[in-house]
């Protein structure tokens, strides 16, 4: 008898057994979720419940969707922090949901590993058509992890230990990216890392020196930097181009935040012509905000260096990389990206946003800047004229640069239920990052009650009680 003739015939999958003792996660969390803040302190970072009961963000929500989320009393939040940008396309969409139902009830043979599934393919095809001039993509599970891909090929494919990052850069916590990463509050400790140099984002000149010495692989820039919301100045991305093309080295874009349609354009860089980056980092909105994804995009001569023979077939590879489900939602959020025009709209709901934002720079004082592109704004509040205000000013920065900044992102929750984020570690900046479908009604909700907080702490009401708060906890932390 062949191995044909005794292969058994395939069966349609049956009915998983609902047999006494099956799991039951409905039932898990009505038992236990009330534990959540002690389970954390208890078994994950003791430092997550006790920062979050400080400045009371200890609230239970209990579900969400689009740009709203609901608390355990049916009180529903506004989002501006998006999941740190995840949920691009706000929180279970439902497009992406029945995606993900979909390759679920398909029951495919997913990570054989000695195949070839379609679905990788055709997200491939589908992301690089925003990006013409790249041609191959390795799908990994994380921004982190695309920006190590990222470093790996472009050291091997220039032969050259060295890459050049920004100051105040934030690519990643793993070693590799946590190399590249421009605060020294996220390095001290772990050193040593690998051999590479900051220099500053805009500064030609910098980067030309570091490139003469002639053993550096590849710049890693944010077009629009996290930290602080900084933006390439105008022409800096090209003008680096063009220096490291001369000194055979790569650029290298971390899209990671910024890209999926986040600064007006589908990509950073896109904002300005003529730039075309030899790897691009990817993560974050393209997972739908369900299944981690990440994707590194690059020219064919950079892959076929790496993978350049079958011995090298798996030299840089990931477990989960390429999984049905965050293929099918990555799949899906593209989708609805065109259909819905989310890039349009973050462009246009992003500038009424800043620009309402920006008019309040002359009324309140302590307002020292609004910046960004599309939905990707910062708030910067900075010294005041008046001398009573002044007075509490500095003692705030006496206490921790980076106070008065935690001071209004705590009554935007507690009083006007809306959810944002301090910039940066010693930065008086707010970080707006909002789901991408946001449009008038949430930015009316936002503008109204940013005002009402900046009226109070002009006025020296409550939220400089709550300032003095801080200031007791952070000196008794030193």
């Amino acid at each position: 008898m062949t191995n044909a003739e005794s292969a058994p015939e395939p069966s349609e999958p049956s009915e998983p057994s609902r047999a006494a003792g099956d799991f039951d996660l409905g039932a898990l969390l009505a038992e236990r979720g009330a534990e959540r803040y002690e389970l954390h302190t208890r078994h994950l970072n003791h430092q997550l419940p006790r920062m979050l009961h400080t400045i009371g963000f200890d609230k239970v929500y209990t579900r969400a969707e689009g740009a709203h989320l609901w608390d355990a009393d049916g009180h529903d939040h506004l989002d501006m922090l998006a999941g740190f940008g995840v949920m691009g396309l706000g929180r279970h969409h439902p497009v992406v949901r029945k995606a993900l139902h979909d390759v679920l009830d398909s029951s495919l043979a997913d990570l054989t590993r000695f195949d070839c599934p379609p679905l990788p393919g055709l997200l491939a095809e589908e992301l690089l058509t925003h990006s013409p001039h790249l041609d191959r993509v390795f799908f990994g599970n994380s921004g982190t992890e695309a920006v190590e891909t990222a470093l790996k090929f472009a050291r091997y494919a220039t032969g050259r230990p060295r890459v050049l990052y920004c100051a105040h850069a934030f690519h990643g916590l793993t070693a590799g990216s946590l190399s590249v990463n421009g605060e020294s509050g996220f390095r001290d400790g772990f050193a040593p890392l690998l051999p590479d140099t900051a220099v500053p984002l805009g500064d030609p000149d910098a980067l030309e020196r570091e490139l003469a010495r002639g053993d550096v692989a590849a710049l890693i820039v944010e077009p629009v930097q996290g930290k602080g919301v900084h933006a390439a100045p105008p022409g800096y991305l090209r003008a680096a181009q063009e220096l490291l093309h001369r000194h055979r080295a790569l650029l290298i874009a971390d899209e990671v935040q910024t890209g999926l349609g986040r600064t007006g354009d589908f990509y950073a860089y896109q904002h300005e012509e003529g730039v075309e980056p030899d790897l691009v980092c990817v993560a974050k909105a393209l997972s739908g905000g369900y299944v981690p994804v990440g994707a590194t995009l690059g020219k064919d001569w950079i892959f076929r260096k790496v993978y350049s023979s079958m011995d090298r077939v798996l030299v840089h590879s990931a477990s989960f990389g390429g999984n049905a489900q965050a293929m099918a939602a990555g799949l899906a959020v593209l989708s609805v990206m065109e259909n819905e025009q989310v890039v349009a709209n973050a462009r246009a709901t992003g500038e009424l946003l800043r620009s309402r934002l920006a008019a309040l720079v002359d009324t309140y004082e302590l307002l020292a800047d609004v910046r960004g592109r599309g939905l990707m704004i910062g708030i910067e509040f900075g010294r005041p004229r008046s001398l009573k205000l002044r007075g509490r000013w500095a003692m705030l920065q006496a206490a921790r640069k980076g106070l008065f900044a935690q001071m209004v992102v705590v009554p935007l929750l507690q009083k006007h239920r809306i959810l944002t984020q301090v910039s940066g570690d010693h930065l008086e900046v707010i970080k707006l990052i909002p789901p991408l479908i946001i449009g008038e009604r949430e930015v009316d909700r936002f503008v109204d009650a940013f005002t009402a907080v900046m009226d109070d702490a002009h006025e020296g009401g409550l939220v400089w009680e709550f300032g003095r708060t801080l200031v007791r906890q952070t000196v008794a932390d030193r």
